[in-house]
C-alpha cells in the first residue's frame, strides 16, 4: 500500500520533498500557510553546486539551471577598496520568486496537490498515522508528516515542545535590484564590501541589472512589526548613513532601486536537538538553519528532501527511516551551520576586528585557494541508487 505524505511548508523545500518522495513511491500534499505561495517572500539566494546537483537526482536541475545567472567567483574588498580575496564559488543565483515558481508548479505539473492557505495548528500521531489540524478548522490524515516550514516551524515545536529558538547573529538584512547603474565588476561574480559600518554584497546580471544586499549590524533582534514599520525611504537613508565614506558602488546601487523592500533578521541554529517522532520529521531551515553567509541554506533542503526519500524508499518502519535520515544529515548540516556563522562573524568587527581581518584574510584566502578546505562542502554528491542501511538501536 502507498504511504501518504502531508508535507507541511510550500517554499523551496516543501514541493521539492514532494517529488523526491513521489520518486521514491510516497505519494504526498502540501499545505502551505500563505494564500497563494510564498513567491512574494524574500529577494534572491544562491544555490551551490551541490544543491544544484542534488535537484539533478530529481530531473530539475536543467529548469533550475535557466533561472537567474551563473555566480561562480567572489571577489572581496574592504571599505577603503583594497581587494582582500579573490575565490572560485561555483553557485547560481537566483530570484527567490522564480525558484519558488518553477519548484511549484513543476510538483503540480508531478502531480503533486498544494493546499494554501492552510496553517498548521496542531498535529498527533494516530493508530494508523498522523493527524494534521489547521489554523482555519479543517483538518488532513496521513501515514507521516513533514515540517518543510521553516525557521519558525510549527511542526519542530510540536515533535519537541522544548525545542530551541533560533538565534539571532546580530545582522539585518535588506536588498533589492538596480537598473540603468554603471557599477564596476562583470557578470559571473559576487563582489562583497566590508563597508565600516555595513556589510554589502552585489552581482552584476547579464542583462545590466543589478541585484545586491545589505547586512546593517543589529545587536538587538527588532520584532517582525518593527521592522515591517520600516519604510523604503527609512532604508535608503539608514544605508546611505551606513555607507557614506566608503569605497564602491553602494550608494549608487541604492540610489538606483526603485523599491526597497521590508527587512529580515539574519539567524541560524547552532543544533536541534529532536528531529522527529515516530510520524514526523522536519526538514530544511526547521532542523538546521545556516546564516546566509554560508550560502548553503536552500542547498542543505535539496539534499534533506533527497535523502529522506530515499531512507523512506529503502527502511522498513517511518520511525527507523527518520533515524537514518538523521544520522546522514546532522553532521553535515551542523557542521555547515558552523561554518556559516564563522562566515558572518566579521561583517561588523569594529575598527580593530576590521584591521586585523584586513591584514590576516588575504594570507588566509591564498591558503584557501591553494588547499581548497570547503571542498567537502561544494564536492558532496547523493547518489539515488545507492541503498540506505537501517540504524542499529
Amino acid at each position: 500500500m502507498t504511504k501518504k505524505a502531508l508535507i507541511i511548508g510550500g517554499g523551496i523545500a516543501g514541493p521539492v520533498t514532494a517529488m523526491a518522495l513521489q520518486r521514491a513511491g510516497v505519494d504526498s500534499e502540501i499545505f502551505e500557510s500563505y494564500g497563494h505561495g510564498a513567491g512574494g517572500v524574500g529577494v534572491f539566494l544562491t544555490l551551490a553546486v551541490n544543491g544544484l546537483e542534488a535537484l539533478r537526482v530529481l530531473g530539475l536541475h536543467d529548469q533550475v539551471c535557466e533561472l537567474g545567472m551563473d555566480s561562480p567567483r567572489m571577489e572581496t574588498r574592504n571599505a577603503r577598496g583594497r581587494v582582500l580575496a579573490s575565490l572560485h564559488h561555483p553557485s547560481r543565483t537566483i530570484k527567490r520568486a522564480d525558484l519558488y515558481r518553477v519548484l511549484r508548479d513543476e510538483a503540480v505539473r508531478r502531480g503533486v496537490r498544494v493546499h494554501y492557505g492552510r496553517r498548521l495548528d496542531d498535529a498527533t500521531i494516530t493508530p494508523g498515522g498522523v493527524r494534521a489540524v489547521f489554523a482555519d478548522g479543517s483538518t488532513a490524515e496521513g501515514d507521516l508528516l513533514i515540517g518543510a516550514d521553516g525557521l519558525r516551524s510549527r511542526t519542530r515545536t510540536i515533535i519537541d515542545p522544548g525545542a530551541p529558538r533560533a538565534r539571532h547573529v546580530g545582522l539585518l538584512n535588506t536588498g533589492g535590484f538596480a537598473r540603468g547603474v554603471e557599477v564596476p565588476g562583470e557578470p559571473g561574480t559576487y563582489y562583497f564590501i566590508f563597508g565600516r559600518r555595513c556589510f554589502f554584497g552585489y552581482a552584476i546580471h547579464p542583462d545590466g541589472e543589478v541585484w545586491w544586499f545589505a547586512n546593517p549590524p543589529s545587536r538587538r533582534e527588532p520584532t517582525r512589526e518593527e521592522l515591517a514599520a520600516i519604510t523604503p525611504e527609512r532604508w535608503r537613508a539608514t544605508l546611505t548613513e551606513l555607507f557614506a565614506g566608503d569605497t564602491g558602488p553602494m550608494l549608487d546601487i541604492i540610489g538606483a532601486t526603485e523599491h526597497i523592500p521590508p527587512g529580515w533578521n539574519t539567524y541560524d541554529f547552532p543544533t536541534v536537538p529532536t528531529w522527529s517522532n515516530e510520524r514526523m520529521v522536519i526538514v530544511g531551515d526547521a532542523a538546521h538553519a545556516a546564516s546566509p553567509s554560508s550560502g548553503q541554506g536552500a542547498s542543505m533542503a535539496i539534499e534533506d528532501a533527497v535523502v529522506l526519500a530515499k531512507c523512506l524508499r529503502d527502511v522498513p518502519g517511518t520511525g527507523d527511516a527518520f533515524a537514518a535520515y538523521e544520522r546522514l544529515r546532522r553532521g553535515r548540516v551542523e557542521r555547515i551551520v558552523a561554518q556559516g556563522r564563522r562566515n558572518g562573524s566579521g561583517k561588523a568587527p569594529g575598527p580593530a576586528g576590521a584591521f586585523a581581518r584586513d591584514l590576516m584574510m588575504p594570507v588566509i584566502m591564498r591558503w584557501v585557494a591553494a588547499k581548497n578546505p570547503m571542498a567537502w562542502i561544494h564536492d558532496h554528491r547523493i547518489s539515488w541508487d545507492d541503498p540506505v542501511a537501517a540504524v542499529s538501536r
